[in-house]
């Protein structure tokens, strides 16, 4: 019983893992079309969420 258990808790924080690496994925999309757009760097990290040091990175 207890590796049926174990199992769900490793498919769990696989889940997890994933869900947050396509936020992170997202929020990169979103803030290089906003830097295309001409949007402030301090207005993308307000609405993505990014830091400014995140920000100008993408712009490399």
């Amino acid at each position: 019983m207890r590796e049926s258990a174990t199992y769900q808790e490793i498919l769990l924080e696989g889940k997890a893992e994933g869900l947050a690496e396509g936020e992170i994925k997202t929020a990169n999309r979103i803030a290089l079309n906003m830097l295309r757009s001409g949007i402030s760097v301090n207005l993308i990290s307000q609405f993505t969420g990014l830091s400014l040091e995140q920000i100008q990175q993408l712009q490399k």
